[in-house]
């Protein structure tokens, strides 16, 4: 029987947890997390996104400050707001939503924002940190890929795992968390990218295979071994004329053909996709209590 990692479950339980030590901290006087999102632009998914995130803070009794710009803003002005922001003292979290406009630059905006408010993860210094296994912040969507294997009760600890795909946002730090001397991690990485000529030649070897390719349907049942743990992070729209909206979501990974094979398997969508705004949450509260998880 393959088991469903149940992500908003997941992601839930964290939220709970959260509250009540967040609680705790009204009680005792101690100020509350604060996290501080910029949207530049009027992309629809990047505003359902940030809508999403400030909901979770108000949930959560954080301090919220959302910062909405025309995409025509200058550079220049971005990285005065976060000057700004990194300025704040009831400011623990700054998050600039991607993408962003082309005449910015991602790499300076994401180096501008204090390492210690890096609720992202993507700051130089925090990069650095989890790759010689310091507590800092990770990046939201690896750390919620290692809390759902480790309350699904699939720790990687002594596991061949195979990550396919190579993004500064998932597979690399991925690959960075699993391989550290850890009882949550300590496996054994293989990377596959789009330079690796026979990808199933990995990933039929794997006992756990992380699907960040960034394309529908990469992994199919043919390309696993029976008892496979899979993670699905790919949130890819289909066209669909039987759905309402004309397309439907898929993962990166063949559902149909890799869930039978499978020990356990994340739903696309309510697998990976929850866990990202929980420790997104749970970062932020890092940066108020200097509490790290990694």
């Amino acid at each position: 029987m393959t088991q469903l990692i149940d992500g908003k479950a997941i992601a839930l339980q964290i939220r709970q947890e959260l509250k009540i030590e967040v609680d705790k901290l009204i009680f005792s006087g101690k100020p509350v997390p604060g996290l501080a999102v910029i949207l530049v632009g009027e992309n629809p998914a990047s505003q359902a996104y940030v809508g999403s995130k400030i909901k979770a803070c108000e949930e959560l009794g954080f301090l919220s400050v959302s910062e909405r710009y025309p995409e025509t803003i200058t550079e220049e002005f971005l990285l005065e707001r976060i000057s700004l922001l990194n300025h704040r003292t009831d400011i623990h979290g700054i998050l600039v939503q991607m993408p962003l406009p082309k005449h910015i630059s991602e790499k300076k905006v994401i180096e501008a924002i204090d390492y210690r408010k890096d609720v992202d993860g993507f700051h130089p210094v925090n990069v650095g940190k989890l790759v010689i296994g310091e507590p800092g912040f990770v990046p939201c969507t690896p750390a919620g890929i290692m809390v759902l294997l480790e309350r699904s009760g699939n720790l990687p600890d002594g596991k061949h795992v195979v990550v396919v795909g190579r993004s500064n946002i998932v597979g690399k730090p991925i690959a960075n968390l699993l391989v550290q001397k850890s009882k949550l991690a300590n496996a054994t990485v293989t990377v596959c990218h789009t330079g690796t000529p026979d990808i199933a030649k990995f990933t039929r070897e794997a006992d756990i295979v992380i699907a960040a390719a960034g394309k529908p349907n990469a992994i199919t049942g043919d390309m696993i071994k029976d008892g496979c743990v899979l993670i699905d992070v790919g949130i890819n729209r289909i066209p669909d004329s039987s759905a309402k909206s004309g397309y439907r979501l898929v993962g990166d990974a063949h559902f149909e053909s890799c869930a039978p094979k499978c020990k356990a398997i994340t739903p696309v969508p309510g697998g990976v996709g929850p866990m990202t705004i929980a420790m997104l949450m749970k970062n932020t509260f890092s940066g108020a209590t200097g509490q790290f998880f990694y």
